[in-house]
């Protein structure tokens, strides 16, 4: 799929359009991508912060897509695990820019290739505008070769 038409139906996605959660770029290849999460009335918290469900929400999907869509259907490529530190309030519009590298792309093709489960952490800092840290998030990913590829 194409990576614009990708953008437009995850960002009609519910959890993400009720959230204020936007995908506004995703590069042509996959590589990276940078989401918002706008502050609005219906996703402040009772001390009228980011709410932090919508913070882990707005990083939750991305790793895994990114890395599925150029491991391709020879590999699984699951979310294992998640952690979520709040470094401070979130009093406005936050960012998360996610970039894979090529050679992450190939150490998890690597590691995998002999059909044995990998496990990897990934981490994205989610910042304002201005570049401060609101919270950091780590993602572990569940990488494997589907048994027919083996």
């Amino acid at each position: 799929m194409r990576a614009s038409t990708f953008r437009f139906l995850l960002n009609l996605w519910p959890p993400f359009l009720f959230s204020g959660i936007r995908l506004l770029r995703l590069d042509d290849d996959y590589t990276e991508a940078q989401v918002v999460l706008r502050l609005r009335p219906w996703n402040r918290n009772y001390v009228r912060t980011q709410f932090g469900g919508s913070l882990f929400a707005m990083a939750d999907p991305f790793w895994m897509l990114l890395i599925l869509h150029h491991l391709g259907k020879d590999h699984f490529v699951w979310d294992k695990a998640g952690t979520i530190d709040f470094v401070a309030p979130g009093r406005e519009d936050v960012y998360a820019h996610f970039k894979l590298e090529p050679g992450m792309l190939n150490e998890l093709r690597a590691a995998a290739a002999n059909g044995e489960k990998v496990l990897r952490w990934f981490d994205v800092p989610i910042k304002t505008a201005t570049g401060e840290v609101v919270a950091l998030v780590r993602k572990q990913l569940y990488v494997r070769l589907k048994p027919r590829h083996r």
